[in-house]
This record gives structure tokens, sequence and C-alpha cells, in this order.
């Protein structure tokens, strides 16, 4: 599995098989971007600044469940 990192695209996170416990965890933090033309461009940490979350606690969260 591809690692996950602050430089990864939305857009990739849903197509990886964690892609059912990510989008409601990206969703909870305010990220409706799943069908968002943005998805396809934007980077964890863009849209972390974006929305004022935390880049490196989301992509914490987000490898554990990778690592599951």
């Amino acid at each position: 599995m591809q690692a996950i990192t602050r430089d990864t695209i939305i857009a990739d996170i849903i197509k990886m098989d964690i892609a059912e416990q990510a989008m409601p965890l990206l969703q909870s933090i305010g990220m409706h971007c799943m069908g968002c033309v943005m998805a396809n461009r934007e980077t964890l940490a863009e849209a972390c600044m974006a929305h004022g979350v935390d880049v490196d606690g989301l992509v914490s969260e987000l490898s554990s469940l990778a690592n599951q």
C-alpha cells in the first residue's frame, strides 16, 4: 500500500483500500471534498490548511487505518 504523507492527494486516499474508513474521518473534520474537483489536485497539507486541521495528526490517523 502507498504510504500516506502530507503530500498525498485527497483523491488518491479515496482510491485506497482504506477509503471506507478514511472518508468518514475526512468528513468529520469538515473535508467534504470527496466529490469535489479539488480532491484531484489538493494535498492533505493543503486541505488541512484550508480547514484548520493539524496535518501531522491526520496523517497519523490515516496511516493507522492503513496499517490495520
